[in-house]
């Protein structure tokens, strides 16, 4: 494997693992599968979801004393 394709496939992996523990949570928040009707409500759960797991992740960083910048 090249240099370039060891390069983007270290950037993919990385967003990739910040992506996959996050989903990972909310679906330990219970969302496996979405049991709504209809494109608009679907999307109003998931946003509510991820409001949810925004919300404690705030709480979890402002605990540790973590600088967000």
């Amino acid at each position: 494997m090249s240099d370039c394709q060891q390069g983007r496939n270290a950037r993919t992996a990385k967003t990739r693992a910040r992506v996959e523990h996050v989903f990972a949570r909310i679906e330990q928040m219970g969302s496996k599968l979405i049991w709504t009707v209809g494109q608009a409500r679907a999307n109003y759960s998931m946003t509510m979801m991820a409001a949810c797991y925004n919300l404690k992740r705030l709480v979890y960083v402002q605990r540790a004393g973590i600088e967000a910048f």
